[in-house]
């Protein structure tokens, strides 16, 4: 029997008192309530927070794991943090004092092994296991500092360089195979423009790294130039999104800028293009296809890669209007989220019949779970 969870100030009286576990404290409550299965017999009553409902990929996330969530009989609660941590705090703590034996936490300061602590110790103090998921709850260099200091925590997430790996090899293989057509004014070099989504998050960090050192790595084992940044005057060699969203909006405003000044006619047309996600992706093919690029008709177009695989994502490239991407499995996530869920509405460890995940044995984190990246071309 299904009901709609009208609010977090519920009265919640279905407290697992045998499990033990990390904290919790980020967030304010929804507007948007999501719509739940009833508990099953162990009680457990999942308070879902999301860094950001206005996130593409975190959206896609979300109607996975509310599917999963209801499949496994789970009742629950979706919050939206709205990219801002105070908001998941206090959503969080009011979660917590109405009775939420579960907490799913998308944290929204990435990387930060304090706010993680907070959560963990009001958890911790409350008896209530966490699933931490997709963005870091540590700062790089500093794994373990959460995640290995608290019993009845885990994280579902993804191997952080992998995708700027991953990025960068496709990136610099379709350069050398097309490079000629890519350099349009055929100076020898290749000029492109780089958008990077949130200054201290770990993913684009390295996105924004690998996506170009393994892209020269290839580019200069075939005997070629490394790639040039568009704009000699940015020692930064990146546009940065300065609210942290990894928006379409900000992707578009920085290429719309750019391409008044940087033109064909000019002798100095950015060439090719790379995100960290595929929302500036997006942005930035809106900005190209304003002024005759990318528009599908197989007319210019300038190389545009990105990270998700989003399904909007995956039209542009079947338009030909988008070159590649690198899929961040929110399936995969959702699926193995809802499995460590399911451990706790059973009675299980959180982290029971897990052997057969990736984890980061590097840092021996056993609970801490990769989900891999895959390349998208089409």
């Amino acid at each position: 029997m299904k009901k709609r969870i009208l609010g977090i100030s519920l009265a919640a009286a279905m407290m697992v008192g045998a499990l033990a576990g990390c904290g919790g404290g980020s967030s304010t409550e929804s507007s948007a309530p999501a719509e739940s299965q009833a508990a099953d017999a162990s009680g457990v009553k999942a308070a879902v927070f999301y860094y950001a409902y206005s996130d593409t990929y975190i959206s896609s996330v979300r109607t996975a794991l509310d599917a999963a969530l209801d499949a496994a009989g789970i009742e629950y609660m979706d919050f939206d943090g709205n990219s801002t941590q105070t908001t998941q705090t206090e959503q969080i703590d009011t979660a917590l004092s109405s009775g939420y034996n579960l907490l799913i936490i998308n944290q929204v300061t990435s990387g930060s092994s304090d706010t993680a602590k907070s959560i963990c110790d009001k958890a911790k103090a409350a008896g209530v296991p966490v699933i931490f998921f997709n963005r870091a709850v540590e700062e790089d260099g500093n794994e373990g500092t959460v995640l290995g200091a608290y019993d009845n925590i885990a994280f579902v997430g993804t191997d952080a360089p992998e995708a700027g790996h991953m990025q960068g090899k496709m990136v610099g293989q379709y350069v050398v195979d097309h490079y000629d057509e890519i350099d349009l004014n055929g100076d020898g070099k290749i000029s492109y423009a780089m958008f990077k989504g949130d200054a201290s998050n770990v993913e684009a960090i390295y996105r924004t790294q690998y996506a170009v050192e393994d892209a020269n790595a290839i580019l200069t084992a075939a005997g070629k130039p490394e790639l040039e940044y568009f704009d000699a005057n940015n020692a930064d060699k990146f546009q940065l999104d300065l609210q942290g969203n990894w928006s379409a909006q900000a992707a578009n405003e920085y290429m719309t800028t750019n391409l008044s000044q940087y033109t064909e006619a000019n002798g100095n047309m950015i060439e090719l293009i790379i995100c960290n996600n595929d929302n500036m992706a997006e942005g930035c093919i809106s900005a190209l296809n304003a002024v005759g690029y990318n528009n599908g008709d197989g007319g210019k177009t300038i190389p545009v890669f990105g990270v998700d695989a989003t399904d909007s994502a995956k039209q542009l490239i079947a338009d030909g209007k988008m070159t590649g991407t690198i899929k961040q499995d929110a399936q995969g996530m959702a699926d193995a989220i809802a499995f460590l869920a399911k451990n706790v509405a059973d009675g299980k460890g959180l982290l029971d019949g897990t052997d057969g995940y990736t984890k980061d044995t590097a840092n021996n984190l056993d609970n801490k779970i990769y989900i891999a990246y895959q390349e998208y071309k089409g």
